[in-house]
């Protein structure tokens, strides 16, 4: 189920994964860090465009990111 806050939860989860700086996403979306902290501590969310881009740069899926599913694999993608 969606929640402001799963989402924020799993794209900071993801972010660090990657070892990546707030910074270094916000450069990637356009946006600010302060928009980036307020993503990650459920406080808003993003337009379609951007959670578009999010999939694409940690490589999951929406459905994972809103909370629709717990495989973040993107849809008919199979791990290796």
């Amino acid at each position: 189920m969606f929640t402001k806050k799963m989402f924020g939860e799993r794209f900071r989860r993801l972010r660090k994964a990657k070892g990546e700086a707030q910074t270094a996403i916000a450069q990637v979306l356009g946006v600010t860090v302060t928009q980036i902290s307020d993503m990650e501590n459920g406080k808003t969310m993003t337009t379609l465009e951007k959670l578009t881009i999010i999939c694409q740069h940690y490589h999951v899926s929406a459905d994972y990111l809103l909370g629709l599913t717990d495989d973040p694999a993107p849809h008919g993608r199979k791990e290796p």
